[in-house]
């Protein structure tokens, strides 16, 4: 620890990966060009009342058409790796079969970029654009789509397999699963708890193959996948509480967490639901739990859980929870910082101490650019400060945190919610696509440089 104009710096450990993250959909565009497919989200995005405002991704960045002016721009800011996903469709537009060479171009010309700017790719190969074609098919609850993914996995790692250091086989399968097909408010918009619990597994199972294909290949690097986990607390010590927290934490951590790491369900968990639970095949746990090389971590939120009898089917009712000074985000959800150093810890003591990265954490706030396009957003420099922190103090307590990546890079299409809420740390003006660095940007940038947090 140093000091520095009476400040006092926090020095994360040497080698510690600095970096942001966004997705396909949600930056690229070209959502038809140069013989790209149909995914699920421009599907479900262009029928009526999905998305608020009728947004779509058609365009969203343009980031495909200006992906050069965006690499200098993470140059820039002095970002020491990129974590960008591959979209499905652009690559086979009919989700398997032919390769579509123009789609798979363009990624490849990214990671040049990247790697000429000095910033390390780190690939993503699913953040939720499914294939329509494959939706048709069964979708995730189909078990081919395991098949299918890691045949279109070993496509990519054969074009870029010889220069990227870090893949991510799935962005949040817990996401994919229950809100496209459990609630419906994702792509593809089912309504069908049954088909949400398979399409977990097979999600999973998918993620298992890809892995196995990336070792059979040989190919550089690492490999891991990326969980959203919450903080759960109990809103009383109530039984019915403790246990419907319970049940909560083993849906959305257990349920992921465990196969990865365990080779097992929690059984608690498929007892519960009862007819629901998924179908499951002789040898899927052994390729689920193929060994990883690390375990991606988006943090956003902590839940107050508590005992509700109209909240099928787990019979729980989360509300969100904000430290104190803190209100809520603009997608209304408490801000914790406490609940990342929570969450971290509970993978060191649950897990083994697996190497973490921090894939996502950010927010989106109500930005007011002035007359300049500028936004002096000092509520996301103070979001972002205190989970630092937060990750600091869990790194102290021993949990085995490698990196930190800013969700997101700059601002974009926030799936069903539209072009509302702006997470980046860059503003993108939509009229012009001009991109601005926010003050969190700049605060961002010295965060990297000096590898270090300012309190």
């Amino acid at each position: 620890m140093t000091t520095r104009n009476h400040l006092t710096e926090l020095l994360f450990p040497e080698g510690f990966v600095w970096g942001a993250a966004t997705s396909a959909y949600q930056i690229e565009g070209a959502w038809d060009e140069d013989g790209k497919g149909e995914s699920i989200w421009d599907r479900f995005a262009h029928a009526p009342h999905h998305v608020v405002g009728g947004a779509t991704g058609d365009v969203a960045c343009d980031h495909y058409h200006r992906m050069p002016e965006d690499v200098a721009l993470m140059q820039a800011l002095g970002l020491g790796t990129y974590r960008f996903s591959v979209s499905w469709p652009r690559i086979l537009p009919r989700g398997r079969g032919k390769v579509n060479k123009i789609g798979l171009d363009f990624y490849d010309r990214l990671v040049e970029e990247l790697l000429s700017a000095g910033i390390v790719p780190t690939v993503n190969l699913f953040h939720w654009d499914l294939p329509q074609v494959l939706q048709d098919a069964g979708g995730w609850p189909n078990r081919d789509t395991s098949d299918w993914f890691a045949q279109y996995a070993h496509v990519v790692f054969n074009r870029l397999g010889d220069r990227v250091e870090r893949w991510i086989t799935q962005n949040e399968p817990r996401v994919a699963a229950f809100l496209g097909y459990g609630n419906g408010t994702h792509a593809p918009g089912i309504c069908d708890y049954t088909q949400a619990y398979q399409a977990v597994h097979h999600l999973l199972l998918a993620h298992g193959k890809a892995v196995q294909v990336f070792r059979q290949g040989g190919y550089r690097g690492e490999i891991g996948i990326v969980h959203d986990l919450a903080h759960f607390i109990p809103a009383s010590g109530r039984d019915e509480d403790v246990a419907a927290c319970h049940r909560a934490y083993q849906q959305d951590i257990s349920q992921f967490l465990d196969p990865i790491f365990e080779k097992r369900y929690p059984e608690p968990l498929f007892t519960w639901i009862g007819s629901l639970r998924p179908r499951i095949e002789e040898e899927d746990m052994d390729i689920i739990g193929q060994p990883i090389d690390f375990l991606g971590v988006n943090y956003y939120k902590t839940h107050q859980v508590s005992f509700a009898i109209d909240a099928p089917p787990l019979k729980a009712r989360l509300a969100p929870v904000s430290a104190p000074g803190w209100d809520r985000t603009e997608m209304g959800w408490g801000i914790n910082p406490a609940g990342l150093k929570a969450v971290l810890l509970d993978v060191k003591a649950s897990y083994c101490n697996p190497k973490v990265y921090v894939t996502e954490n950010g927010c989106a706030f109500p930005d007011e650019p002035d007359e300049t396009g500028f936004v002096t957003d000092r509520g996301r420099v103070n979001f972002l400060r205190d989970h630092l922190l937060a990750a600091h103090e869990a790194i102290e307590a021993g949990a085995n945190v490698r990196g930190y990546l800013v969700w997101s890079l700059m601002d974009n299409f926030e799936w069903a919610m539209g072009y509302g809420p702006r997470f980046g740390i860059v503003r993108v003006d939509y009229d012009t696509m001009e991109r601005i660095p926010k003050q969190s940007g700049f605060w961002y940038s010295d965060v990297v440089a000096s590898n270090a947090v300012r309190v």
